[in-house]
């Protein structure tokens, strides 16, 4: 039988469990992996030693050779960066090759959707952990709900990338477990958007992080959650249109976000422009360009004073473990956003170590009528991953992708166009194989008591 050909192009942290999964069941699926990177690094190497793997130096803007590869495979799996996925996905269309990513369905890959549907092939978007599982593993509960007859009333859906405890070491209880650039910016670009009881709400940047949620997780504890930028959107992926209550949110461990708020009133998480002479600046020297001038006021005192914080307060411990004050560290960073300096500093604080796991946390809450009965359930997931390399983030970004692709090139998935995994088709299929790698749905359903009717939403 002839050997069927997987192109995996990235080769960064999120692709490690793909490629592992890739690789063990190449020989039963009768697959070659290449796995296509700008350079070769471990993971390359990892896929050059298998019998049934190879590496290759692909660069994606060398149209050649970006073609050739995509020719001669069977499924292309695209791993790098999102802005990048449509100089893929054409020549996937072109030459009639399914595709899978983990990334956000943009506009532009959105115009090729009658393209993709004439050519036959099924191109695979948002199949990772967010966006991915939060959209299958809700999806099946809100399908089944309104297979029984219900009608949906609320949903609210919180993911969090987090330290697993025993390695959540330092007072934020928080480590970078993915790209520390997404996190820093996290929640800019307008208003967080939301509906609740059929009221539209709004939450400005410079508050979304003073307006959290706490909730419990059985065996793990409280989470704090802070609001998505656009919850709205999820009306239409879900099929939920005139839903009363529709509310999307990040999970954070109790403490941060207040925080982290500290940084939003600086305007340390800004990347709208660029400061001068950043390469010469100690990060105190950094701070110090935030605050008002003052003749002999040192930098603690005035930021202290400037943002109303008690020196006992805990907030200002979790400020000075990260040595914002240090007169000996240097940014080293030319024209450098303030973004990008915040980025670097906290990168150096918050680095998983060799031996770190991480973990994902997915919680979502559903509320609806059935049979004239209100009702809720609760269904949420914790996986861990195994080391500061194989993290539950690359498991569950990678491990969705691999199985989809399975599925695609067996045909259990075979609707042509531009798709995101929202249909039976699809979920049915991955989460069960997903269980099978201890990521796991817990669900708990309860009769929901009436409100007050005098509570104002």
């Amino acid at each position: 039988m002839k050997k069927r050909n997987v192109l995996i192009i990235g080769a960064g942290r999120s692709t490690v469990s793909l490629v592992e999964y890739m690789l063990d069941v190449s020989e039963k699926e009768n697959l070659i992996i290449t796995v296509g990177d700008i350079e070769i690094n471990e993971l390359c190497k990892t896929a050059e030693n298998h019998k049934n793997g190879r590496a290759i130096v692909l660069d994606v803007f060398n149209d050649e050779q970006r073609s050739k590869e995509i020719q001669n495979s069977d499924l292309v799996i695209s791993m790098i960066p999102a802005r990048f996925h449509q100089y893929v996905a054409v020549d996937c269309v072109k030459f009639k090759k399914h595709m899978v990513t983990p990334s956000y369905v943009s506009n532009e890959m959105k115009e090729l959707s009658v393209a993709a549907i004439a050519a036959g092939i099924v191109i695979m978007n948002e199949v990772g952990v967010d966006p991915g599982i939060d959209h299958m593993s809700a999806k099946k509960v809100i399908d089944n709900i309104l297979d029984e007859g219900g009608k949906m009333l609320s949903f609210e859906s919180f993911t969090g990338g987090l330290v697993a405890p025993g390695y959540d070491d330092n007072i934020w209880k928080y480590k970078f477990t993915w790209n520390p650039r997404n996190v820093v910016l996290a929640g800019q670009g307008g208003a967080a958007k939301f509906i609740q009881e059929g009221k539209y709400k709004y939450i400005p940047y410079h508050k979304v992080f003073r307006r959290t949620e706490v909730i419990d997780i059985p065996g793990y504890g409280k989470f704090e959650a802070y609001a998505n930028r656009d919850s709205l959107a999820y009306r239409n992926v879900y099929e939920l249109e005139g839903i009363p209550t529709i509310y999307r949110g990040t999970f954070r461990r109790i403490g941060y976000s207040r925080a982290w708020n500290i940084f939003v009133d600086l305007g340390l998480t800004d990347d709208g422009y660029v400061m001068e002479n950043t390469e010469n600046m100690t990060y105190r020297d950094f701070i110090n360009s935030f605050l008002p001038y003052h003749p002999y006021n040192s930098v603690e005192i005035k930021l202290r004073h400037y943002l109303k914080i008690d020196q006992d307060d805990i907030v200002w411990e979790k400020l000075v473990c990260l040595g914002l004050f240090s007169k000996d560290k240097f940014v080293n960073l030319k024209k450098a956003t303030p973004a990008q300096v915040l980025e670097k500093i906290l990168s150096e604080r918050w680095a998983l170590k060799s031996n770190d796991h991480d973990m994902i946390v997915m919680y979502h809450r559903f509320g609806y009528e059935l049979n004239g009965v209100k009702k809720q359930t609760i269904s949420y997931m914790v996986t861990h991953g195994k080391d500061s390399m194989n993290t539950a983030m690359a498991r569950t970004v990678g491990l969705p992708a691999a199985i989809t692709g399975i599925k695609i090139l067996n045909g259990e998935i075979s609707t042509p166009g531009i798709h995101v995994p929202i249909n039976k088709e699809v979920y049915e299929p991955v989460l069960k194989e997903l269980e099978k790698h201890d990521i796991e749905f817990i669900e708990t359903t309860s009769i929901v008591k009436a409100p007050n009717p005098d509570v104002l939403v």
